[in-house]
């Protein structure tokens, strides 16, 4: 949140004192008649009749309720009695803006932030020449700035943060002269910063930060003196920042954060701004920035520092020779210089920038091997973030260093995913004030000390991914009540169940998975934090027994994975409250008609997927309106899919994979249009396809109905999927042609990673959603499971085991992005087209057991990642092309073709009728000399093959960065086993 936000906040109480006196005022003023205005008052109710009021803030805006000066939000003059303030901020409030406020002729104060209205700004509010103050922020407001609002000559004031507008920044700005405060961040307005910007002198706050634009940043901006706070953070600008930044001298808050590719070749500029307080310049590029540390030291009241990402590695002076002699004291109180590759040789020139008044530091993702001395004598230091550094550190040292007065202050330590060696040593106890302690993922071993358990304040601890061990009894824990939130995944618990966590009574999260337990939980366990529990984590155990009532342990939107332990019996009830419940491979066994309790709507990610429950799904899921992921796979359940199933607006992920459902194919999904995956495998739908799975479902990324009795033909319209990556049909009943327009598959012919992983990482529902939404395939001839997290660059066709005739469509070998194309086992026939060859990042092809005749396209020898082929069981003939590749294969992937010779057959190629070495334009060859010159001839072409599709593919992974890393991403995936290209 930006400061300018409370100041705004601030601003806006004094505001609302002002306008409460004068609505007390008011209580016998209205048009002089004990009465408003009739116009202004049925302004409002038209205002009003558009608009859904569900917390009934507007309740007093009735036709019975003569005097609109007494409505809630309303204000008035004292004297005249016309309307002259509007703030409804935060009423709730869900509509479109009524063109009727433009009859509020003297209304000078217009708020309408915090609220849901949808629609544009009406061209309209440009009547309200008389407006000195204008927020709409935080609405879901589409379309543009409207040119009207040029008309607000009066304006002072201008909101339209997180509005959703587009399009360029309006000109008719210009005619803003008196605006002090204009903030249009967090929009998608693209374009460049338009040079009048610079002649709105008067403005004192400036926020274009969080949308799309480009370009240049004028220099005009110099010319906005009165400027306290600038920000252009998170645009996709370029070139370096104007030196006439300098002029801004009374800047006190400058964002710059990620502008894009902007540099800077000094810092100069920074000194004029004795004023500055707040500077952030992350991802900007500080390299050429000679002496910046001495400039930063110039400005006496800066308090916060943010240059992460700055490379500030690669600066050769960051300091001049006089600044090892300088006085200067640093004001500076939050720190940030993380993700700059730095050494421990920072350290030199980071010791001026530290004072007693440094409350925050992060020197994350660095390469720091250890910390100095200095850093223990910061006596206000709160916060130390220390994670992901590349450098090993022993542990134990590394707190020695700190345990100067600093340990007497720090608070919060986070440095998970480094690589601290060592154990967790007594010295823990003289950090007495620590309320969070992180070091997850770490290289840690040993014994924990049990005076960890001891810090006093201690509320957060995570120690998981380590290998740690010795942990307390349950009689040295009865008096460790304040800790509440415990992560220790990966440690060594087990194998009995550590009974002792019970005795933390303010726990709210605990995270015990992959602990070697194997045991039963207590039942006591389950009633020990009623309502409180918001993380529950025993995942990855070997942990038995039954799971009694879990309706009453739970807050709001809390996360319950107990998956992957030996849990049988039935699922009894569950917390309406629950966001994320796993409860996937275990032995629970009967109905799912808890659901039908799970009534709040909260759920987002079910999971009860590799259980052996049983009976139908339940037609009670009207109320899970913000269900995204629904994974039942590997149950038996039966019978067809309820209605209720329909009302799941959010559903982005239904698997139903290896089930017992039956009937036609679902019309309740019609209405799920979120879906992105859907998997209906491995069960009993019969019936044709409905052309609006690729109307209705236009996002989906997988679609998977293999092994199902669906018949008919293919529809056409699966054409529109323009995302999906993922076909598979097989084992059903289709016939008909392979449609052509399959090539219009987006996504299988574009370069590059498909947009899968554009998702927030740090949100933990969508964390867990990359390991619960996945999907089986045939792969190699096993079946084989990928998760969302590995599922970017997997693009499959598979349509084996129907009725499909016809001829392969030419047009499908466009698909160039394509990694495997199974359409074995069905009554295809003619030739395989010539240019199937140009299907370079195929791994699998399988055209096995259909009826293609003629030769084996020589166009297919430039298939050099090819790992898998299968074109046995056919009528082809003549010789294999010559390729290292496609003679790697063994004979029973070519068997079943009588014509069909070449040196991965017993039935070598003899003569000249089987000498027609094929080009790839489909000519042959002329006429050979002899069988042993033929074989010469072979020899020679296998090894000039050889060297060519060697450095073909070779030469293109080592000079590609973007190629060899997507080849060895596949490898790491085991996408590549045998690909027969070995660099």
């Amino acid at each position: 949140m930006r400061i300018y936000y409370f100041l705004d906040l601030k601003n806006v109480s004094i505001l609302r004192k002002k306008k409460t006196t004068t609505a007390n005022q008011l209580a016998a003023v209205g048009g002089g008649d004990d009465k408003c205005f009739e116009k202004e008052k049925n302004a409002l109710l038209h205002f009003k009749s558009l608009l859904q009021d569900p917390s009934d803030h507007l309740s007093m805006w009735t036709s019975e309720q003569d005097n609109c000066c007494q409505w809630s939000g309303v204000t008035c003059n004292n004297q005249t009695g016309h309307v002259t303030e509007l703030d409804l901020m935060s009423f709730g409030l869900v509509g479109e803006i009524s063109h009727a406020l433009v009859n509020l002729t003297y209304l000078n104060y217009l708020d309408l932030s915090e609220n849901s209205f949808h629609g544009t700004i009406p061209r309209s509010i440009g009547s309200l020449t008389q407006l000195r103050y204008l927020r709409l922020s935080y609405n879901s407001l589409y379309g543009t700035i409207p040119r009207s609002i040029g008309s607000l000559t009066e304006l002072k004031y201008l909101d339209l943060m997180s509005c959703g507008l587009v399009g360029e920044i309006s000109h008719s700005l210009v005619n803003l002269t008196y605006l002090n405060h204009l903030n249009l961040y967090s929009n998608s307005f693209h374009g460049t910063i338009p040079t009048f910007i610079g002649s709105l002198t008067r403005l004192r706050y400036l926020d274009l930060g969080g949308n799309n634009l480009n370009g240049t940043i004028p220099r005009s901006i110099g010319s906005l003196t009165e400027l306290i706070e600038l920000d252009l953070s998170f645009n996709s600008l370029y070139g370096t920042i104007p030196p006439e930044f300098g002029n801004l001298t009374n800047l006190q808050y400058l964002y710059l954060s990620y502008v894009g590719m902007c540099r800077l070749e000094n810092l100069e500029w920074l000194s004029p701004l004795s004023h500055l307080e707040v500077l952030e310049m992350d991802g900007i590029s500080l390299a050429k920035t000679n002496h910046w540390v001495d400039v930063i030291l110039s400005l006496p009241k800066l308090s916060r520092l943010s240059l992460s990402g700055c490379e500030l590695s690669q600066v050769m002076y960051p300091y001049s020779s006089s600044f090892l002699n300088s006085s200067s004291s640093s004001s500076i109180e939050f720190l940030y210089l993380g993700n700059n590759s730095l050494t421990s040789s920072m350290y030199r020139w980071l010791f001026p920038l530290t004072s007693n008044k440094l409350c925050r530091l992060d020197l994350s993702g660095n390469m720091l091997d250890g910390i100095p001395k200095y850093l223990g004598n910061l006596c206000s230091l709160k916060y130390l973030y220390f994670f992901n550094t590349s450098a090993a550190v022993k542990f134990p040292d590394f707190l020695n260093n700190l345990s100067g007065c600093t340990s007497l202050s720090l608070q919060r330590l986070s440095a998970s995913g480094s690589q601290f060696t060592g154990s967790l040593p007594d010295d823990i106890q003289k950090f007495t004030s620590l309320t969070h302690l992180s070091l997850s993922e770490n290289q840690l071993k040993g014994t924990i000390s049990k005076k960890l358990w001891e810090l006093p304040n201690l509320k957060y601890l995570d120690l998981s991914e380590n290998s740690l061990h010795g942990f307390p009894s349950s009689d040295y824990m009865s008096n460790r009540s304040h800790i509440e939130s415990i992560r220790l995944s990966s440690c060594k618990l087990g194998p009995l169940f550590p009974k002792w966590i019970q005795n933390l009574k303010n726990l709210t999260s605990i995270d015990i998975a992959n602990s070697s337990i194997s045991d039963t939980i207590p039942l006591e366990f389950w009633d020990t934090w009623p309502s409180q529990l918001t993380f529950l984590n025993l995942s990855f155990n070997k942990i038995s027994g039954k799971v009694p009532d879990l309706s009453s342990n739970f807050d709001n939107k809390s996360v319950i994975d107990l998956s992957s332990n030996r849990f049988d019996g039935p699922i009894t009830n569950v917390s309406s409250t629950v966001a994320l419940l796993n409860l996937s491979r275990n032995k629970f066994s009967g109905g799912i008609s808890f659901l039908c309790k799970v009534f709040h709507g909260f759920l987002v990610i079910l999971d009860l997927s590799h259980n052996f429950l049983s009976g139908q799904l339940p037609d009670c899921l009207w109320h899970f309106k913000e269900l995204q992921v629904l994974n039942l796979e590997h149950n038996n359940l039966s019978g067809r899919l309820p209605a209720s199933l329909g009302s799941m607006i959010k559903l982005e992920a239904l698997d139903l994979y290896k089930n017992d459902f039956s009937e036609e194919f679902p019309l309740s999904v019609k209405n799920c249009t979120s879906l992105k995956s859907l998997n209906l495998g491995a069960n009993k739908f019969s019936g044709n396809l409905p052309v609006w799975i690729g109307e209705s479902l236009s996002g989906l990324y997988v679609l998977m109905l293999r092994s199902n009795n669906f018949s008919g033909s293919i529809p056409l319209q699966l054409c529109q999927l323009a995302s999906l990556q993922i076909l598979d049909l097989s084992v059903n009943h289709f016939h008909g042609r392979i449609p052509s327009c399959l090539s219009n598959l987006t996504i299988m012919v574009q370069q590059g990673f498909s947009q899968l992983q554009n998702l927030d990482p740090d949100d933990i529902l969508i964390r867990y959603s990359y390991n619960v939404d996945h999907v089986m395939i045939q792969w190699q001839g096993t079946e084989r499971e990928f998760i969302r997290s590995n599922m970017k660059l997997l693009r499959s066709i598979d349509l084996s085991s129907n009725n499909l005739t016809g001829e392969i469509p030419y047009q499908i070998t466009n698909l160039d992005e394509l990694i495997a194309l199974n359409l074995s086992k069905n009554a295809l026939l003619g030739k395989i087209p010539w240019k199937m060859g140009q299907m370079k990042n195929l791994l699998i092809l399988d055209l096995s057991r259909n009826k293609f005749s003629g030769e084996i396209p020589s166009s297919m020898s430039q298939m050099t990642l090819l790992s898998y082929l299968d074109v046995s069981c056919n009528n082809l003939s003549g010789r294999i092309p010559s390729s290292t590749q496609l003679q790697t294969f063994g004979p029973s992937r070519y068997e079943g073709n009588l014509g069909l010779c070449g040196p991965s057959l017993t039935e070598q190629c003899h003569g000249n009728e089987e000498s027609g070495i094929q080009l790839i334009n489909g000519e042959s060859e002329g006429d050979g000399e002899g069988v042993d010159e033929l074989d010469v001839w072979f020899y020679i072409g296998g090894a000039i093959g050889f060297i060519v599709g060697f450095w073909i593919a070779c030469g293109a992974l080592l000079l590609n960065r973007r190629g060899r890393y997507a080849f060895f991403y596949l490898q790491r995936l085991g996408l590549c086993e045998g690909c027969g290209v070995h660099c």
